[in-house]
């Protein structure tokens, strides 16, 4: 294990699996509340053995999921682009530089970005943001180090940073908003196989400027941690959190998945009791044979003797599905690498 080091580890990492990851609660000038996450995965394919991608014939596999909700109208927009294009400049500045293409294109091409502009300044670029985000807390290294070491050796580096204040636009359908608002940045890189996993994981920012990231990770074998920034920017982490599904659930008519939409969250050792409610049901994400449940959430509760509230994000991951269509999701896979590939010849 090295230790986190920044900002040399924003950067990208040679390890089997690696992602940058945003979310976050925005409104428009009408008060009109929206939420929103962007991903993009680096993946090398014969190691981290993902079924419908552990074939691929490369070395380095990039691939990005995203979404915009919006809340009031209860409607959600996802995108899942099995392959994405990288700029052969990305990663060679000293700060995170990403430039990238979706090769399913309509059109033309749309470049995406994931940019630091400077310290604590960055910016996100998709079909559906455009945003500038800027950290007002130092990062948030999960269980002191950034290093968790999960069941089964899987372990892996993480760090946050946890109160992004963010202005610029998103689109909703086919218009263009101009939103303000809070978002989270998540980092992650490991030396791991897919495995189905199982993990329920929160990222809570309460109106009194304390985050909290928690996560359930593991099947019959469970490691749990809460991680906690104070608005001093003093850190507290403790593995005694206590995750409870409050009976409200949504089931997938695709997957036939069930997705609990309300919990009760509870870190007794720094006094703190939650209840996380889904502002939206319908926020699954469909990754081949992965099925997922990504999506804002409001927070009320207590926390030392007061009361709080806030927002956050949760994603449920390895609840049973009867996703299992391999050939139908091979044959997609290899028609978006056919379409990028066509796209590459005909600008070469």
């Amino acid at each position: 294990m090295k230790p986190v080091q920044f900002s040399q580890d924003e950067l990208a990492h040679n390890h089997a699996i690696e992602w940058w990851y945003w979310n976050g609660h925005l409104q428009d000038k009408q008060g009109k509340r929206y939420g929103y996450m962007d991903c993009l995965f680096k993946a090398k394919p014969k190691k981290i053995k993902i079924p419908f991608i552990k074939g691929v014939p490369a070395e380095t596999l990039y691939f990005s999921h995203s979404l915009v909700t919006d809340i009031k109208r209860k409607n959600f927009y996802p995108r899942i682009d099995y392959v994405s294009l990288v700029s052969k400049d990305s990663f060679s500045k000293t700060l995170l530089n990403i430039n990238y293409i979706n090769p399913i294109i309509v059109n033309g091409y749309f470049n995406n970005v994931m940019q630091k502009i400077e310290r604590g300044h960055y910016y996100l670029k998709t079909e559906d943001i455009e945003l500038h985000l800027y950290s007002k807390k130092k990062p948030l290294l999960e269980d002191g180090s950034g290093y968790l070491r999960l069941p089964n050796s899987r372990s892996t580096y993480y760090y946050s940073l946890t109160n992004l204040k963010t202005e610029g636009k998103i689109r909703v359908g086919k218009k263009w908003i101009e939103v303000t608002g809070k978002s989270w940045m998540d980092h992650q890189w490991a030396n791991v196989k897919y495995e189905k996993d199982k993990w329920t994981w929160f990222s809570i920012q309460l109106d009194n400027n304390t985050e909290i990231v928690c996560i359930e990770f593991g099947n019959k074998k469970q490691y749990r941690l809460a991680s906690v920034s104070y608005p001093n920017n003093k850190q507290k982490h403790t593995r005694n959190v206590n995750f409870t599904p409050l009976g409200k659930q949504w089931k997938s008519q695709k997957t036939k998945a069930e997705y609990p939409l309300e919990w009760k969250i509870e870190i007794p050792e720094f006094n703190i009791a939650l209840t996380a409610k889904a502002l939206v049901k319908q926020q699954e994400m469909l990754f081949g044979t992965i099925n997922y449940w990504e999506g804002p959430l409001d927070i009320k509760g207590e926390m030392d003797g007061k009361k709080v509230s806030g927002v956050a994000f949760s994603e449920l991951v390895g609840y049973p599905s009867e996703l299992n269509n391999i050939k139908f999701i091979r044959k997609t896979f290899r028609e978006a690498i056919g379409m990028g590939i066509t796209y590459i010849k005909k600008k070469i």
